[in-house]
């Protein structure tokens, strides 16, 4: 059996129990935060005239200020750290930040243009031990609205398929920045073509609210999320989309500030990219008090909001607070009798943390799981 094949599937499972391990941490306590966001940079390489995310001149964030902040947020109990920008391959010591982050056993993932990647940069990515890449690709042919095209970055994509030994995610974005909505889908089904993985949002705007779509892109959405059907993936499964590509509001907790914080450029930490200004607290004063304040605040932007990756946080919070009704909301029934088909993850979960009523509690088997995820 080759070497490398035995490396990538020990490199996978390792992935996979530090990634369990987020989950079961964020299941068991709500005064951490899950996930944070950090801005190496804010100089990009390109200028996409719907972002607001880049300017094309300012210095990366000097490497020893982006090592405190990852120590900041390792000792506020983060589990999962995206480096994003502008362009956070411009910054000369990105692996090194990269390499502190897995050093304290937070996962380590990035959002790219992936304009820079080359086979060796891949290579020095996989030894820094990044965890997972997101590409957001906007379109098929580049236009005026933006220069991240299948046509420009289809080469990126076939080195990331043969050399990174981390998932990556193509993200295509469905609504007002793309006058060809179908260009979203035929990048979903190259991407999958590729083996990565592909996940599909709905655009928003400045204030990160919705920006309602119409019956071809509402398709498209349809069509996109099929295409990883019969396997099942928290990172897809999005029980808000349903209401967004409506139009139609969404009832949920936003944890902002506290399970999730957006870290700018200069240090300080905000709700979100869409919502920078509240609290404006530095990173090195955010308290504990800060994390359990904002955590509980009540966002008005919530209802429309699109940016999936903090719901995905506000759902591992509902599933510990009330876990049966949160696996029947999430998991409507879909057959004639009104059971509900759950995915084996699911059930596995809820065997764990949400056992049937009239049946035994599986106490065992979760101090148990937890006992082997070193939680305690």
């Amino acid at each position: 059996m080759p070497i490398e094949f035995l490396h990538r599937h020990s490199r996978r499972w390792n992935r996979l129990y530090r990634e369990t391990r987020m989950v079961a941490l964020a299941l068991k306590s709500p005064n951490h935060p899950v996930l944070a966001h950090m801005v190496v940079t804010r100089r990009c390489n390109l200028a996409c005239t719907y972002c607001d995310e880049f300017d094309d001149f300012s210095k990366p964030v000097p490497t020893a200020e982006m090592v405190s902040r990852v120590d900041r947020l390792a000792a506020l109990r983060t589990t999962v750290i995206t480096l994003t920008g502008g362009e956070p391959l411009l910054h000369p010591d990105l692996e090194q930040i990269i390499q502190r982050i897995r050093r304290h056993g937070i996962l380590a993932v990035m959002v790219t243009n992936g304009y820079l990647l080359t086979p060796e940069r891949i290579k020095n990515l996989n030894r820094a031990g990044l965890d997972r890449m997101q590409i957001s690709v906007d379109n098929v042919q580049p236009d005026g609205v933006s220069k991240k095209s299948l046509k420009v970055l289809d080469q990126k994509l076939r080195w990331l398929a043969e050399f990174a030994e981390f998932p990556v995610n193509i993200h295509s974005v469905v609504g007002a920045c793309s006058e060809h909505p179908e260009d979203a889908l035929t990048i979903a089904r190259r991407a999958t073509e590729l083996g990565l993985i592909s996940t599909a949002g709905i655009v928003h705007d400045a204030k990160g609210a919705l920006r309602p779509l119409n019956s071809q892109q509402q398709q498209v959405i349809e069509d996109i999320e099929n295409l990883s059907k019969p396997l099942f993936s928290f990172a897809r499964h999005n029980p808000w989309r349903r209401n967004l590509v409506r139009g139609l509001p969404n009832d949920w907790h936003c944890g902002a500030g506290g399970r999730h914080l957006y870290v700018c450029e200069d240090g300080l930490v905000h709700y979100c990219m869409a919502q920078r200004g509240y609290p404006a607290i530095p990173l090195a004063q955010y308290s504990q008090e800060d994390i359990e304040r904002e955590a509980k605040a009540s966002k008005s932007c919530t209802p429309y909001c699109t940016i999936f990756c903090i719901q995905r946080v506000a759902l591992l919070d509902r599933l510990r607070e009330n876990p049966r009704k949160a696996l029947e909301e999430l998991f409507p029934p879909q057959s004639a009798d009104g059971r509900s088909n759950l995915p084996l993850p699911v059930r596995v979960l809820g065997a764990l943390f949400a056992p049937p009523p009239g049946r035994p509690s599986r106490r065992f088997l979760r101090k148990t799981a937890l006992r082997f995820l070193k939680i305690h």
